[in-house]
């Protein structure tokens, strides 16, 4: 079984560079390897990587690219934190920024 994670962590990988490559040309063939990455991670019981998590929107499961697709913007009140606002869906999802520790 170690060997079958193995081989779709490979290909998690090759499709989501190939999806960042032609996302300019062609947004429906990137949208198609994201959606085939995410399977062969859910058949394999798979978490993807945190890198690629922030490149699928969490509402409409679609992949997004800042400045592509998508807004990132720095908020620094409260407690720090990145906003993705995706175009697809308009939704936007929050994802905190580790703060320093006081010494």
């Amino acid at each position: 079984m170690n060997n079958a994670r193995r081989i779709a962590i490979k290909r998690v990988h090759i499709l989501f560079s190939l999806a960042k490559e032609v996302i300019h040309k062609d947004p429906q063939l990137a949208q198609h390897y994201v959606e085939a990455a995410r399977k062969i991670a859910m058949a394999t019981r798979l978490k993807l990587p945190e890198e690629y998590r922030h490149h699928i929107c969490r509402h409409c499961k679609s992949f997004i690219l800042p400045g592509v697709n998508c807004r990132v913007r720095i908020q620094p009140r409260r407690q720090s934190h990145v906003v993705i606002t995706c175009f697809n869906c308009g939704k936007y999802s929050r994802i905190p920024l580790k703060s320093r520790k006081k010494q």
